[in-house]
């Protein structure tokens, strides 16, 4: 292993340590006031609501008695309700046993079951919300694509000048009909793969026309992904790769090919940026991508996305079909890392697939120094695993509460003090475990 390349500059360091914090407070913040503001609704009284541990730096209380706090360790947050000795909602026996009855439905332990459990499950429901209102208030700035295939800017590339133009709709490739785009991408594994093909296009007011045009799918950069071998390259959105190891390519399915074959080999890019070209080296890296059938497939890749010769025109959609995008968007990440743990679990894929702080860290970093837009993505995926994460049956995570509330409508009667001593103990070691894992994987996974 090499330990230098651990240790990143200061400034570095820095900004990832920034990026990591924010990231994790903004989720932590809206987890902890689902639980929070759920309670207070259930009438559940929270006597703290922290962001952060250890010594507090700023206070207030507010009208209903609440001490809002930030901490100065800012590595997660908690609320702590009336008659919890801690912030894990453990019972605090001594105080409980000398409440009133009025005083104790206000706590944790006093409520009814469905305040308690509708309290527990709020956190997790509260970072699927905000995924999901993340993920479609993107679509919503970003907007859907118009169809048929309409330019609304075409892209920067070394290759001869088109007169395709921002407007222009895309009826047909080399005659083939393209009357939306999951026809328009279909029909990439038909088409010659060269520098120049006959588009028909239509402009308003005028009659379908033949315009010649570049392969709809250059091998052009549309984004790079954070802690990916493109990335440690210096990759950025808008090169071109115009050649791998001396082959010149014209398309991004060849450079597709090529890395898959490469099982990992060192490669030669050339790279045309801004009317200039240059070279970079990179080994692609093994990664486990999910499929939509929910399995998974291992692939060589340098972690990077392709993109066509033009933006499409936009239009903004609905608030209905925004919705829908988003909470497709947020189950298909609930079910890939279902997957993915299950794949590991089995052997399927490797160990390596889970990360810890660091991993997590450092892809906040990297996030971030792609973008707000990237960043912003970055922590509606890591609020959806969050909350994934809360509802495993685990105790002293929210899903072990939740089991402990079903056992209590079945039998009714809440476990036993001594029970939920023995059973917290365990889930705790559970927890450090995984903890000790996963950061074993950042230190010595490649």
């Amino acid at each position: 292993m090499d330990i230098a390349g651990l240790i990143p500059t200061f400034g570095n360091a820095a900004y990832t340590l920034v990026a990591f914090v924010v990231a994790l407070s903004i989720i932590v913040t809206v987890h902890e006031y689902g639980h929070y503001i759920v309670g207070r609704l259930s009438g559940i009284h929270a006597e703290v609501f922290s962001i952060g541990f250890g010594p507090v730096l700023l206070s207030r209380h507010d009208k209903w008695g609440t001490k809002w706090q930030i901490a100065a360790l800012p590595f997660g947050g908690y609320v702590k309700f009336l008659g919890d000795a801690g912030v894990a909602s453990d019972r605090a026996s001594d105080v409980l046993d000398d409440m009133d009855a009025e005083t104790l439905r206000h706590t944790m332990h006093g409520a009814p079951l469905w305040a308690r459990a509708a309290t527990v499950i709020a956190g997790p429901a509260f970072n699927f919300a905000l995924s999901i209102f993340v993920f479609s208030a993107v679509i919503l700035v970003d907007g859907e694509a118009v169809e048929p295939p309409t330019i609304g800017k075409v892209q920067n590339l070394p290759v001869a000048t088109t007169n395709l133009q921002p407007g222009d709709s895309i009826v047909a490739i080399e005659g083939t009909d393209t009357p939306d785009y999951a026809t328009f991408y279909g029909l990439l594994e038909d088409l010659p793969v060269t520098s120049q093909l006959f588009y028909t296009v239509e402009r308003p007011g005028e009659e379908p026309r033949l315009q010649l045009g570049p392969y709809p799918f250059p091998p052009l950069v549309r984004t790079v992904q954070p802690q990916s071998a493109a990335m440690d390259a210096g990759l950025a959105e808008g090169d071109v790769i115009l050649a791998v190891d001396g082959q010149e390519i014209s398309a991004f399915k060849q450079l597709q090919e090529i890395v898959s074959a490469s099982n990992g080999a060192q490669m030669t890019l050339t790279i045309w940026r801004d009317g200039t070209e240059h070279m970079v080296r990179l080994a692609p890296r093994r990664v486990d991508l999910p499929l939509a059938d929910g399995g998974f497939e291992t692939r060589w890749l340098i972690g990077m996305t392709g993109g066509l010769f033009f933006e499409p025109e936009t239009r903004t959609p609905g608030v209905g079909t925004a919705l829908g995008y988003g909470l497709d968007q947020t189950v298909f990440i609930v079910k890939s890392s279902i997957s993915g743990l299950y794949h590991m679990v089995t052997g399927a894929i490797s160990s390596c697939n889970l990360r810890g702080p660091l991993g997590i860290a450092q892809t906040s970093g990297a996030a971030a120094s792609q973008g707000i837009s990237s960043f912003i993505w970055f922590i509606a995926m890591l609020s959806t695993a969050v909350g994934l994460l809360n509802l495993f049956p685990i105790p002293v995570l929210d899903g072990g509460h939740l089991v402990f509330h079903v056992y209590e409508a079945l039998t009714g009667r809440p476990p036993s003090d001594r029970a939920l001593r023995t059973l917290m103990g365990v889930g705790l070691s559970l927890m450090l475990g995984l903890m000790v894992f996963a950061l074993t994987n950042d230190l010595f996974c490649p």
